[in-house]
C-alpha cells in the first residue's frame, strides 16, 4: 500500500479545527528534557524514484534467503508452502476480516476456523480444539494455566528438554505470580531425551520425586523435544496421572502425519507451534499456537471455539460457541486474557492441510524423516561431527562439532549454507540450564522435504573440506 501524505492545505485545516497555529504546539505536553530539540539528523528527502533506487541498492547488498540452503530449525521450519495457500489467504474477505462477533456476516471466517479446529483435532487425536493462539510458547503457558484451574493446584513442572524460549515464556508468567514453576527434575539430558536411552531413567526418578509432593497441576513435556528426540510419553502419562496432575504435550504437527498422536499415550492437553502448516519462516514469525484438550476440560479452555449449528431456516451455520475471554465476560471468570487468535495463520494451516491431505502430509513427514537420517549419517562420515547420543528422532537432530562452531557456520554461510543452529547461542540467550554435557559445540540441524539429496551431499562435502 503506497503512502499518500496530506497536503499543506489539509494540514492547515486540521490545525485550525483543533485550535492551534502550529504542529509543535501539540507536543507541549511532553517535557522538554525528553524532546528532540533542533530536529533529527536525517538526510534530505528523496523523490519516489530516487528512494526506490536507493532501497534497491541497499537490498542488493544482501544475499536473498532463497539463494541459500537452510538446515536450520529450532522451532521454525522451512517447509514448502503450496501456492494455493497464499491464494486463499489473499482473498480480501479473509485477509481483512476482523473478529467474527456477528455470525450473520462472518460465516466464511467462522467456517474456516471450524474446519481448522476439526483438522487439528484429527491430527492430535484430541476431542476439541480452540481457534488458535499466538504461538507455541503462549499455547504452552495457557495449557499450564488451564491445568491449574482444572486441578485447583498451582505448581507446574516443565521438563528440561522443552524449547528454551518456551521455558522463558513460562518463567515470565511464573514471575508474575500466575503459577509456581517447580524445579526441573534431575534429568540426564546427555541422552537427547529426558527418558529414552537412559539405563537408570534418572529423569523419571527425578520426576517421581517432584510428583510425590502432591501439589503439581501439570507436567509439561515436548516430544519431539528441542533436540529433536522423542520422549517416553506413555510412562510420563502414567506417573503424572497417578499423582492427580495433567499431562501437557507439545508436539510437531507435520510429524503427526505419521506418528501416533499424543492422545494415544494419555495426554490431557496437546499444544504446539503451527508454523510448519502453511506459514513461511518470515524471520521467525508470525506463526500460530494450536491448542487441544479432552472434552471434559473444554469449559476451562482459553481463547475461543467455533461451533456448528443450524439457523432458523434449518440450514447449517457457524457461530462462536465458547469465548470466555476478558473481552466477553467478567475478568474473574475469564479463562484467558488473550486478545485474539491468529486467524490468518490458522486459515493458512487449514488451507495447507486441505491441499496436501492425509496421505500428502504423511508423505511429507516421511520425506523429512528419511532425509534427516541421511544427512546425519553423511555428516558423521565427514569425521567433523560426533554423535552425543543415540535416540529416536524425527527430522531434527543434534551433533557435536569437533571444532569452533561459529567459524564453521560463518565459513559455510559464505559457501551458501545455513549450517544449523548453535545450541550454546540459544542457551546463552535464554539461560535455561538445559545444555547437555556435550558442551558448547552442539549444533541442531533440521531437514525438510525442500532439501534435495544433491544439496545434502554438497553440504557434507563442504563440511569435510573444513
Amino acid at each position: 500500500m503506497r503512502y499518500i501524505p496530506v497536503t499543506c492545505e489539509q494540514r492547515e485545516t486540521m490545525l485550525r479545527v483543533v485550535g492551534v497555529a502550529d504542529v509543535d504546539v501539540l507536543f507541549d505536553v511532553i517535557p522538554e528534557a525528553v524532546r528532540v530539540v533542533g530536529g533529527l539528523d536525517l538526510p534530505e528527502g528523496m523523490s519516489e524514484i530516487e528512494l526506490s533506487s536507493h532501497l534497491s541498492a541497499l537490498a542488493d547488498q544482501d544475499i536473498a534467503a532463497s539463494e541459500l540452503v537452510s538446515f536450520m530449525g529450532a522451532g521454525c521450519y522451512d517447509h514448502y508452502v503450496p501456492s494455493v495457500v497464499n491464494h486463499v489467504l489473499s482473498k480480501p474477505e479473509f485477509f481483512t476480516a476482523y473478529t467474527p462477533y456477528q455470525p450473520e456476516v462472518s460465516q466464511g471466517t467462522l467456517q474456516a476456523i471450524y474446519e481448522y479446529q476439526s483438522m487439528i483435532c484429527a491430527l492430535t487425536g484430541m476431542d476439541v480444539s480452540n481457534a488458535s493462539m499466538y504461538d507455541g510458547a503462549t499455547a504452552l503457558v495457557e495449557a499450564a494455566l488451564m491445568a491449574c484451574r482444572v486441578t485447583r493446584r498451582s505448581t507446574v513442572v516443565c521438563l528440561p528438554t522443552v524449547h528454551p524460549e518456551w521455558q522463558n515464556t513460562l518463567a515470565t508468567y511464573s514471575d508474575a505470580g500466575q503459577f509456581s514453576l517447580c524445579d526441573q527434575p534431575s534429568a540426564d539430558v546427555t541422552t537427547g531425551a529426558t527418558v529414552l536411552a537412559s539405563a537408570a531413567h534418572t529423569a523419571l526418578l527425578g520426576l517421581a520425586e517432584v510428583l510425590a509432593k502432591g501439589d503439581v497441576a501439570a507436567v509439561l513435556v515436548q516430544s519431539p523435544n528441542f533436540f529433536g528426540s522423542f520422549e517416553d510419553l506413555e510412562r510420563m502419562a502414567l506417573m503424572t496421572h497417578e499423582s492427580g496432575a495433567l499431562l501437557v504435550v507439545a508436539t510437531n504437527p507435520v510429524l503427526l502425519g505419521i506418528m501416533e498422536p499424543p492422545s494415544v499415550y494419555g495426554a490431557d492437553i496437546v499444544v504446539g507451534e503451527g508454523q510448519p502448516l502453511g506459514s513461511a519462516t518470515s524471520f521467525g514469525g508470525p506463526g500460530l499456537g494450536f491448542f487441544t484438550c479432552r472434552q471434559e476440560h473444554v469449559r476451562q479452555m482459553p481463547g475461543r471455539i467455533v461451533g456448528r449449528t443450524v439457523d432458523v431456516d434449518g440450514a447449517m451455520a457457524f457461530v462462536l460457541t465458547l469465548s470466555t475471554r476478558e473481552q466477553h465476560i467478567r475478568r474473574e471468570k475469564a479463562t484467558s486474557n488473550i486478545c485474539s487468535n491468529h486467524a490468518l495463520n490458522a486459515l493458512a494451516a487449514g488451507a495447507y492441510l486441505s491441499a496436501v491431505g492425509e496421505h500428502g502430509l504423511a508423505g511429507i513427514a516421511r520425506s523429512c524423516v528419511a532425509k534427516a537420517h541421511y544427512l546425519r549419517e553423511q555428516l558423521l562420515a565427514t569425521g567433523r561431527f560426533r554423535a552425543p547420543w543415540e535416540a529416536a528422532f524425527g527430522y531434527e537432530f543434534a551433533l557435536e562439532f569437533l571444532g569452533d562452531v561459529r567459524s564453521m557456520q560463518d565459513t559455510l554461510l559464505a559457501r551458501g549454507f545455513f549450517a544449523g543452529v548453535d545450541v550454546s547461542d540459544v542457551e546463552a540467550e535464554h539461560a535455561t540450564g538445559m545444555l547437555p554435557a556435550a558442551g558448547d559445540n552442539l549444533v541442531l540441524f533440521a531437514v525438510t522435504e525442500k532439501n534435495t539429496r544433491a544439496e545434502m551431499d554438497a553440504f557434507a562435502k563442504e563440511v569435510a573440506s573444513l
